[in-house]
Protein backbone atom coordinates (compact mmCIF):
# COMPACT_ATOMS: atom_id res chain seq x y z
CA UNK A 1 0.00 0.00 0.00
CA UNK A 2 2.83 2.39 0.83
CA UNK A 3 4.74 1.57 -2.34
CA UNK A 4 1.70 2.37 -4.49
CA UNK A 5 1.27 5.88 -3.09
CA UNK A 6 3.93 8.41 -4.23
CA UNK A 7 3.13 10.57 -1.19
CA UNK A 8 4.05 7.72 1.15
CA UNK A 9 6.82 5.87 -0.71
CA UNK A 10 9.42 8.32 0.60
CA UNK A 11 9.22 6.65 4.00
CA UNK A 12 10.35 3.36 2.46
CA UNK A 13 13.19 5.13 0.64
CA UNK A 14 14.32 6.72 3.90
CA UNK A 15 14.38 3.34 5.60
CA UNK A 16 16.28 1.73 2.72
CA UNK A 17 18.99 4.37 3.12
CA UNK A 18 19.00 3.90 6.90
CA UNK A 19 19.45 0.15 6.59
CA UNK A 20 22.49 0.67 4.37
CA UNK A 21 24.03 2.73 7.15
CA UNK A 22 22.97 0.29 9.87
CA UNK A 23 26.12 -1.94 10.01
CA UNK A 24 28.41 1.05 10.50
CA UNK A 25 26.00 2.67 12.96
CA UNK A 26 25.78 -0.53 15.00
CA UNK A 27 29.57 -0.87 15.04
CA UNK A 28 29.90 2.70 16.35
CA UNK A 29 27.20 2.06 18.94
CA UNK A 30 28.94 -1.05 20.29
CA UNK A 31 32.51 0.23 20.21
CA UNK A 32 32.08 3.90 21.10
CA UNK A 33 28.65 5.03 22.27
CA UNK A 34 27.93 2.13 24.62
CA UNK A 35 31.38 2.12 26.31
CA UNK A 36 31.18 5.91 26.77
CA UNK A 37 27.79 5.51 28.40
CA UNK A 38 29.04 2.77 30.73
CA UNK A 39 31.86 5.05 31.85
CA UNK A 40 29.40 7.87 32.45
CA UNK A 41 27.24 5.55 34.55
CA UNK A 42 30.16 4.48 36.71
CA UNK A 43 31.22 8.11 37.17
CA UNK A 44 27.71 9.19 38.14
CA UNK A 45 27.37 6.38 40.67
CA UNK A 46 30.71 7.24 42.20
CA UNK A 47 29.62 10.87 42.58
CA UNK A 48 26.21 9.94 43.94
CA UNK A 49 24.40 11.35 40.90
CA UNK A 50 21.62 9.90 38.74
CA UNK A 51 23.16 7.81 35.93
CA UNK A 52 22.37 8.82 32.35
CA UNK A 53 19.84 6.74 30.42
CA UNK A 54 21.15 4.08 28.11
CA UNK A 55 21.43 5.37 24.52
CA UNK A 56 19.04 3.79 22.06
CA UNK A 57 20.72 1.51 19.53
CA UNK A 58 20.37 2.24 15.81
CA UNK A 59 17.28 0.83 14.15
CA UNK A 60 17.63 -2.13 11.83
CA UNK A 61 15.40 -4.52 9.92
CA UNK A 62 13.59 -5.74 13.04
CA UNK A 63 12.73 -2.29 14.39
CA UNK A 64 9.03 -1.87 15.25
CA UNK A 65 9.23 1.55 13.59
CA UNK A 66 10.15 0.11 10.20
CA UNK A 67 7.10 0.34 7.89
CA UNK A 68 5.38 -3.04 7.64
CA UNK A 69 7.00 -4.71 10.64
CA UNK A 70 4.13 -4.31 13.10
CA UNK A 71 1.65 -5.11 10.34
CA UNK A 72 3.41 -8.37 9.47
CA UNK A 73 4.10 -9.30 13.08
CA UNK A 74 0.82 -8.36 14.76
CA UNK A 75 -1.93 -7.93 12.17
CA UNK A 76 -1.28 -10.60 9.54
CA UNK A 77 -1.50 -13.45 12.13
CA UNK A 78 -5.06 -12.32 12.93
CA UNK A 79 -6.27 -12.47 9.35
CA UNK A 80 -7.55 -16.06 9.35
CA UNK A 81 -10.04 -15.00 12.03
CA UNK A 82 -13.41 -13.37 11.52
CA UNK A 83 -13.59 -9.64 12.18
CA UNK A 84 -16.48 -7.30 12.93
CA UNK A 85 -14.55 -4.08 13.27
CA UNK A 86 -11.47 -2.35 14.65
CA UNK A 87 -10.63 0.48 17.01
CA UNK A 88 -7.47 2.50 16.49
CA UNK A 89 -5.67 4.66 19.07
CA UNK A 90 -2.49 6.01 17.47
CA UNK A 91 -0.99 9.05 15.79
CA UNK A 92 1.34 10.72 18.28
CA UNK A 93 4.46 9.84 16.29
CA UNK A 94 2.85 11.18 13.11
CA UNK A 95 2.01 14.65 14.43
CA UNK A 96 5.10 16.15 12.79
CA UNK A 97 3.80 15.01 9.38
CA UNK A 98 0.06 15.30 9.94
CA UNK A 99 -0.76 16.07 6.32
CA UNK A 100 0.83 12.79 5.24
CA UNK A 101 -1.50 11.06 7.72
CA UNK A 102 -4.41 12.05 5.46
CA UNK A 103 -3.08 9.48 3.02
CA UNK A 104 -1.44 7.10 5.46
CA UNK A 105 -4.40 6.28 7.71
CA UNK A 106 -6.92 5.70 4.87
CA UNK A 107 -4.31 3.59 3.06
CA UNK A 108 -3.81 1.43 6.15
CA UNK A 109 -7.54 0.97 6.70
CA UNK A 110 -8.08 0.01 3.07
CA UNK A 111 -5.15 -2.40 3.15
CA UNK A 112 -6.66 -4.17 6.17
CA UNK A 113 -10.04 -4.42 4.48
CA UNK A 114 -8.52 -5.71 1.27
CA UNK A 115 -6.48 -8.32 3.14
CA UNK A 116 -9.43 -9.62 5.18
CA UNK A 117 -11.62 -9.67 2.12
CA UNK A 118 -14.89 -9.31 4.02
CA UNK A 119 -15.93 -5.84 2.95
CA UNK A 120 -15.71 -2.43 4.57
CA UNK A 121 -15.80 -3.50 8.21
CA UNK A 122 -16.19 -0.79 10.85
CA UNK A 123 -13.12 1.19 11.84
CA UNK A 124 -13.22 3.68 14.72
CA UNK A 125 -10.34 6.01 15.57
CA UNK A 126 -9.54 8.03 18.69
CA UNK A 127 -8.36 11.58 18.14
CA UNK A 128 -5.16 12.53 19.92
CA UNK A 129 -5.53 13.38 23.57
CA UNK A 130 -4.40 16.82 24.75
CA UNK A 131 -0.68 16.86 25.44
CA UNK A 132 2.25 19.29 25.87
CA UNK A 133 2.12 22.61 27.67
CA UNK A 134 -1.08 24.63 27.59
CA UNK A 135 -0.62 27.71 25.39
CA UNK A 136 -2.82 30.73 26.06
CA UNK A 137 -2.41 32.44 22.69
CA UNK A 138 -3.96 30.76 19.61
CA UNK A 139 -1.83 29.70 16.65
CA UNK A 140 -0.77 26.69 14.63
CA UNK A 141 -0.45 23.27 16.27
CA UNK A 142 0.80 19.98 14.82
CA UNK A 143 -1.34 17.84 17.13
CA UNK A 144 -4.42 19.75 16.02
CA UNK A 145 -3.47 19.07 12.40
CA UNK A 146 -3.21 15.36 13.17
CA UNK A 147 -6.65 15.33 14.81
CA UNK A 148 -7.96 16.99 11.66
CA UNK A 149 -6.42 14.25 9.52
CA UNK A 150 -8.07 11.65 11.74
CA UNK A 151 -11.41 13.38 11.26
CA UNK A 152 -10.96 13.73 7.49
CA UNK A 153 -10.43 9.97 7.30
CA UNK A 154 -14.06 9.57 8.37
CA UNK A 155 -14.98 11.39 5.16
CA UNK A 156 -12.51 9.57 2.94
CA UNK A 157 -13.74 6.02 3.56
CA UNK A 158 -17.08 4.42 4.47
CA UNK A 159 -17.79 3.03 7.93
CA UNK A 160 -15.05 5.05 9.62
CA UNK A 161 -15.76 7.03 12.79
CA UNK A 162 -13.78 9.09 15.28
CA UNK A 163 -14.15 10.09 18.92
CA UNK A 164 -12.90 13.25 20.58
CA UNK A 165 -11.15 13.03 23.95
CA UNK A 166 -10.18 16.66 24.50
CA UNK A 167 -11.24 16.36 28.15
CA UNK A 168 -8.88 13.57 29.26
CA UNK A 169 -5.41 14.84 28.38
CA UNK A 170 -2.27 15.34 30.42
CA UNK A 171 0.42 17.97 29.83
CA UNK A 172 3.32 15.68 30.70
CA UNK A 173 2.00 12.15 30.04
CA UNK A 174 1.30 11.20 26.44
CA UNK A 175 -0.82 8.31 27.75
CA UNK A 176 -3.61 9.85 29.86
CA UNK A 177 -4.74 7.61 32.68
CA UNK A 178 -8.51 8.16 32.34
CA UNK A 179 -9.40 5.46 29.82
CA UNK A 180 -13.07 4.96 30.69
CA UNK A 181 -14.38 7.90 28.59
CA UNK A 182 -12.32 6.64 25.62
CA UNK A 183 -13.80 3.14 25.80
CA UNK A 184 -17.31 4.46 26.41
CA UNK A 185 -17.23 6.72 23.35
CA UNK A 186 -15.81 3.99 21.16
CA UNK A 187 -18.60 1.72 22.36
CA UNK A 188 -21.17 4.35 21.37
CA UNK A 189 -19.67 4.46 17.87
CA UNK A 190 -20.05 0.71 17.52
CA UNK A 191 -23.51 0.60 19.06
CA UNK A 192 -24.87 3.30 16.75
CA UNK A 193 -23.00 2.69 13.50
CA UNK A 194 -22.25 -1.04 13.54
CA UNK A 195 -25.18 -2.48 15.48
CA UNK A 196 -27.85 0.11 14.66
CA UNK A 197 -28.74 0.96 18.24
CA UNK A 198 -30.51 4.26 18.87
CA UNK A 199 -27.80 6.04 20.85
CA UNK A 200 -25.97 9.32 20.29
CA UNK A 201 -22.42 8.57 19.19
CA UNK A 202 -20.93 11.93 18.18
CA UNK A 203 -20.38 15.26 19.84
CA UNK A 204 -21.11 18.62 18.18
CA UNK A 205 -19.54 18.76 14.71
CA UNK A 206 -18.90 21.97 12.79
CA UNK A 207 -21.17 22.30 9.73
CA UNK A 208 -20.79 25.82 8.33
CA UNK A 209 -20.43 29.49 9.24
CA UNK A 210 -21.83 32.89 8.34
CA UNK A 211 -20.17 36.27 8.86
CA UNK A 212 -22.47 38.73 10.62
CA UNK A 213 -20.68 42.06 10.79
CA UNK A 214 -18.00 41.82 13.46
CA UNK A 215 -19.06 38.31 14.47
CA UNK A 216 -19.31 34.83 12.96
CA UNK A 217 -22.20 32.46 13.53
CA UNK A 218 -21.37 28.74 13.58
CA UNK A 219 -23.79 25.91 12.82
CA UNK A 220 -23.28 22.38 14.10
CA UNK A 221 -24.44 18.85 13.46
CA UNK A 222 -24.89 16.32 16.27
CA UNK A 223 -26.02 18.93 18.78
CA UNK A 224 -28.29 16.33 20.36
CA UNK A 225 -29.97 17.73 23.44
CA UNK A 226 -28.67 21.19 22.56
CA UNK A 227 -25.27 22.83 22.77
CA UNK A 228 -23.86 22.94 26.29
CA UNK A 229 -21.04 24.99 27.75
CA UNK A 230 -19.52 23.45 30.87
CA UNK A 231 -18.38 26.53 32.75
CA UNK A 232 -19.02 30.23 33.06
CA UNK A 233 -17.98 30.94 29.46
CA UNK A 234 -17.11 28.92 26.34
CA UNK A 235 -13.39 28.40 25.84
CA UNK A 236 -11.13 27.34 22.99
CA UNK A 237 -12.48 29.59 20.22
CA UNK A 238 -10.27 31.89 18.14
CA UNK A 239 -10.98 34.24 15.23
CA UNK A 240 -8.88 35.89 12.57
CA UNK A 241 -9.32 38.50 9.87
CA UNK A 242 -7.84 38.56 6.40
CA UNK A 243 -4.41 39.26 7.94
CA UNK A 244 -4.44 35.71 9.34
CA UNK A 245 -3.64 36.87 12.88
CA UNK A 246 -5.44 34.81 15.49
CA UNK A 247 -7.03 36.13 18.67
CA UNK A 248 -8.94 34.43 21.46
CA UNK A 249 -12.66 34.91 20.87
CA UNK A 250 -15.70 35.46 23.00
CA UNK A 251 -18.20 32.71 22.19
CA UNK A 252 -21.86 32.51 23.16
CA UNK A 253 -24.45 29.83 22.55
CA UNK A 254 -27.43 31.22 20.65
CA UNK A 255 -30.03 28.51 20.26
CA UNK A 256 -28.58 25.83 18.02
CA UNK A 257 -25.66 28.07 16.96
CA UNK A 258 -22.62 29.72 18.48
CA UNK A 259 -21.67 33.35 17.85
CA UNK A 260 -17.97 34.23 18.16
CA UNK A 261 -16.25 37.61 18.07
CA UNK A 262 -13.21 39.48 19.32
CA UNK A 263 -12.60 43.16 20.00
CA UNK A 264 -9.23 42.67 18.25
CA UNK A 265 -10.82 41.51 14.97
CA UNK A 266 -13.21 44.00 13.40
CA UNK A 267 -13.80 41.97 10.22
CA UNK A 268 -13.49 38.26 11.07
CA UNK A 269 -13.25 35.74 8.26
CA UNK A 270 -12.30 32.46 9.99
CA UNK A 271 -12.74 30.54 13.23
CA UNK A 272 -10.80 27.84 15.01
CA UNK A 273 -11.94 25.71 17.93
CA UNK A 274 -9.72 23.55 20.08
CA UNK A 275 -6.81 24.25 17.76
CA UNK A 276 -3.86 23.51 20.04
CA UNK A 277 -1.68 20.62 21.11
CA UNK A 278 -3.45 20.86 24.46
CA UNK A 279 -6.82 22.50 23.81
CA UNK A 280 -8.77 23.86 26.77
CA UNK A 281 -12.37 23.50 25.61
CA UNK A 282 -15.76 23.02 27.25
CA UNK A 283 -18.34 22.69 24.45
CA UNK A 284 -20.52 19.57 24.65
CA UNK A 285 -23.92 18.42 23.52
CA UNK A 286 -26.82 17.55 25.78
CA UNK A 287 -26.06 13.84 25.30
CA UNK A 288 -22.77 14.26 27.17
CA UNK A 289 -20.27 14.15 24.30
CA UNK A 290 -17.56 16.78 23.65
CA UNK A 291 -17.34 18.81 20.45
CA UNK A 292 -14.80 17.91 17.80
CA UNK A 293 -12.02 20.45 17.17
CA UNK A 294 -12.14 22.23 13.82
CA UNK A 295 -10.95 25.15 11.75
CA UNK A 296 -12.73 27.01 8.98
CA UNK A 297 -9.65 28.59 7.40
CA UNK A 298 -7.74 27.27 4.42
CA UNK A 299 -4.43 28.98 5.08
CA UNK A 300 -1.79 26.37 5.85
CA UNK A 301 1.63 26.99 4.37
CA UNK A 302 1.50 23.55 2.79
CA UNK A 303 -0.41 21.74 0.12
CA UNK A 304 -3.82 20.52 1.22
CA UNK A 305 -4.33 17.14 -0.46
CA UNK A 306 -7.98 16.20 -0.53
CA UNK A 307 -8.76 12.90 1.23
CA UNK A 308 -9.36 10.27 -1.40
CA UNK A 309 -10.09 6.58 -1.28
CA UNK A 310 -6.82 4.65 -1.80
Amino acid sequence: AIEKDPALKGRLDDWAAMLKRYPAALERYNTQILPDWQKAVEKAKAEGKIPPQKPRPPEGELSPNRPGNLYNGMIVPLMPYAIKGAVWYQGENNAGRAYQYRQLLPAMIQSWRDAWGCGDFSFYTVQLAPHHAIVKQPGDATWAELRESQWLTTKALPNVGAVAINDVGNETNVHPTDKEPVGHRLALQAEAKTYGMKVVSDGPTYRDMKVEGAAIRLNFDHADGGLVGKGDALTGFAVAGADKKWFNADAKIDGATIVVSSADVKEPVAVRFGWADYPVVNLWNGAGLPAYPFRTDDWPGRTWPKPVKP
